[in-house]
């Protein structure tokens, strides 16, 4: 498999949560991906989710999407150097489970450092048994 690669820069609102799920679902679609497509969406939607509510702002996020040898990573950039924290579930808080899901869905993940914000990202390998989503 070639490398496949897109990026896209989103608002930090609302309305750029369903915007990179459609996004992430249609352009794994049309690359014939072979990871599970509803793992992927759920995930990126609760990384821009984190950005929209914890960065907002004026400044764009950039998602970003990587196929390679066998691999989907995704990333989401914003321009706040604040890393993500992973919390405790708590039943005094009906929020705050997205990293947990991140971290329980996904193979791989993490945040770096990214030109005065950060980069957190995902990796998928490809989903077996089925063709993903």
């Amino acid at each position: 498999m070639s490398t496949l690669t897109a990026g896209i820069d989103l608002l930090p609102s609302a309305p750029s949560i369903p915007a990179a799920r459609h996004l992430v679902l249609e352009l794994l679609r049309a690359w014939g991906a072979p990871h599970d497509r509803d793992d992927a969406a759920l995930l990126v939607t609760e990384l821009v989710a984190n950005v929209v509510d914890h960065v907002g702002g004026e400044a764009c996020l950039t998602l970003e999407l990587t196929a390679s040898e066998g691999w989907l990573r995704i990333g989401v950039l914003d321009g706040s150097s604040v890393r993500p924290v992973v919390e405790e579930l708590s039943q005094d808080r009906p929020r705050g489970r997205g990293l947990l899901m991140v971290q329980a869905i996904a193979d791989r993940w993490g945040s770096e450092d990214h030109r005065g914000g950060k980069r957190v990202w995902f990796e998928l390998r490809p989903a077996t048994g089925r063709f993903g989503g």
